[in-house]
């Protein structure tokens, strides 16, 4: 799932990107209204999280452009806490509404209730328990490793798109890894042997996509 994140303050950019992140989403950042925009026209987006108070174009202003142009949806945060502040995010075309302070751990239940997202996915035989961290095939735990669930929860957050092996490098062994890449190829290789060979395609030179079995 790609996830358009817009906060003017850095720290809290910076702990909902890494938040949003190792929960498998793909996060695009920005720190303003406008840097917000360039990004949703860059690029598909699935949900936009954005701070109502940012320089040059409001949330507010991004909101309304954004429903103008699709049907993303967009959750508003804001430190405002009028019934008409409320109202005028709504008005807006905001499917979503939450105050700062709040916890990370509600955002992303909102965000997930947003995109109609379970804690259980299933892909054929295959049953991904997000919330447990396990993978069964057949109604059987394939006894995944930690880094094996890891890749398959990325991958199936972004389900039918084409995963590079640097964002999954990014993503999995975290922004500082600096190993080979090909370790990448390795963990994917255990992992369809434990799913079947079918469910991870391979697109040479570009990396990685979870499919159904009749795709």
């Amino acid at each position: 799932m790609n996830l358009l994140l817009a906060d003017d303050e850095p720290l809290m950019l910076n702990i909902l990107q890494s938040y949003f992140s190792k929960e498998g989403f793909r996060v695009f950042p920005a720190q303003d209204g406008e840097e917000a925009l360039e990004l949703f026209y860059g690029g598909p987006v699935d949900l936009a999280i954005l701070d109502w108070m940012m320089p040059r174009r409001s949330g507010v202003e991004v909101c309304r452009e954004i429903k103008k142009a699709g049907r993303t949806k967009v959750l508003l945060l804001t430190a405002k806490g009028g019934a008409e502040d409320e109202l005028l995010a709504l008005e807006a075309g905001a499917d979503d509404y939450v105050r700062k302070p709040f916890d990370p751990r509600v955002l992303l239940l909102r965000a997930r209730k947003l995109l109609q997202l379970t804690s259980t996915v299933a892909i054929g035989d295959v049953t991904v328990d997000l919330a447990g961290q396990k993978i069964f095939r057949g109604g059987e735990d394939v006894q995944a490793t930690w880094k094996e669930f890891q890749l398959m929860k990325f991958l199936v957050r972004n389900k039918g798109r084409i995963i590079s092996r640097k964002m999954l490098l990014d993503h999995v062994w975290g922004f500082d890894y600096f190993g080979e890449e090909r370790t990448v190829d390795t963990h994917i290789r255990r992992l369809r042997e434990k799913i079947g060979e079918s469910r991870i395609k391979t697109y040479r030179g570009m990396g990685y996509c979870l499919e159904e079995p009749d795709e």
